[in-house]
């Protein structure tokens, strides 16, 4: 086993009103039966305690600095204490968090890029809580983006997977109006993804090979420009740039024929041009299993596929599947070194 190997995992603290705290914790309680590595949580010891006591569960949390988190983790849960104490209630969503949200993410950041750690999972947090609170980041990635960017020698250009072990997919764009997707979307964009998740794939899943299926953007990929021009003008040249740089590429396909079971085994990961077209396969075969990973970053990150679920918060029911997924894909991901 190497060094890589045995640094533990971080988790980030996410909202403390909603669900994260709670996953947290059932992770642990999980441990054994689910087979999870060591991983600590940069979090309020004192605020875990309460909603475990809340819950009535039995969750001994000691306070500990990263390289202890191995040898705790069997009795306790490990804990790197944040700055600043935590008083958020189950459901009830407050700006006044927002700092502790902060915090941990930067927290995990500096500590994963130091070494002290081997990947980074983070719980959801709330965009719109955080906006409250004067964040100026497009959201989540972006920010973790951010954060990597500083002293690089280029900005990063993180790039979202969901990913399952019956599919993974990749939305080109993202978290913008449908009506604006196609002036969004170009071949440079395409051919940068692309190559994102091809490198990706080699280095940090093991795939010497990877191949990508392109989803077309119009009904059956354009039908031969009767149905848009996109597919032809914008998709298929990518396409061909791809596979000129010897990345094993497909398409535009189209997107209504290939996920069922037989198209899924051609590819290793599918492209999509707008969030929906790649979400909703996913969380149609592996809602609860998903895990959202981010690709172009120095460092593996890896999150549930879910928000905060501030409505289910504090009642103990929510399903820690996504989470422990992501636990272990950081685990597996963080002990291979990505390619340059």
């Amino acid at each position: 086993m190497t060094g890589r190997e045995q640094r533990p995992l971080l988790l980030t603290q996410g909202d403390p009103a909603g669900i994260g705290p709670e996953l947290t914790l059932t992770a642990w309680l999980r441990r054994t039966d689910a087979s999870l590595p060591p991983f600590g949580v940069i979090a309020d010891p004192d605020h875990l305690a309460r909603v475990a006591k809340a819950l009535g569960w039995d969750v001994p949390i000691m306070s500990v600095e990263p390289p202890s988190i191995k040898s705790v983790f069997a009795k306790a849960l490990p804990v790197i204490p944040l700055t600043r104490a935590v008083s958020a209630e189950p459901g009830k969503h407050d700006a006044a968090n927002a700092a502790s949200v902060i915090e941990s993410i930067e927290t995990a950041v500096r500590l994963v890029r130091a070494g002290e750690a081997s990947a980074l999972v983070t719980n959801p947090i709330a965009k719109h809580v955080l906006y409250e609170a004067g964040f100026r980041h497009p959201g989540h990635t972006e920010f973790l983006a951010a954060l990597a960017s500083v002293g690089a020698a280029q900005p990063c250009h993180p790039v979202m997977m969901l990913w399952s072990e019956e599919l993974a997919v990749v939305p080109v764009t993202v978290h913008i109006p449908l009506a604006d997707v196609p002036a969004a979307l170009t071949t440079d964009l395409i051919v940068l993804t692309g190559r994102i998740v091809a490198r990706e794939l080699r280095g940090r899943f093991g795939l010497p090979n990877p191949r990508l299926a392109l989803a077309g953007l119009n009904p059956h990929a354009g039908e031969s420009g009767t149905m848009g021009r996109e597919d032809q003008e914008i998709i298929t040249p990518a396409v061909a740039t791809l596979r000129a740089e010897g990345i094993e590429v497909a398409g535009p396909l189209p997107a209504d024929t290939m996920f069922h079971a037989r198209a899924r085994k051609r590819y290793d990961a599918a492209l999509a041009m707008y969030h929906d077209q790649a979400l909703i396969p996913i969380k149609t075969i592996a809602f609860d299993e998903a895990v959202n990973v981010t690709l172009g970053l120095p460092f593996v990150r890896t999150s549930p596929d879910h928000g905060t679920a501030f409505d289910i918060a504090g009642r103990g029911i929510a399903r820690p599947d996504s989470l422990m997924a992501a636990i272990r894909l950081a685990a597996r991901l963080g002990s291979r070194s990505a390619s340059p």
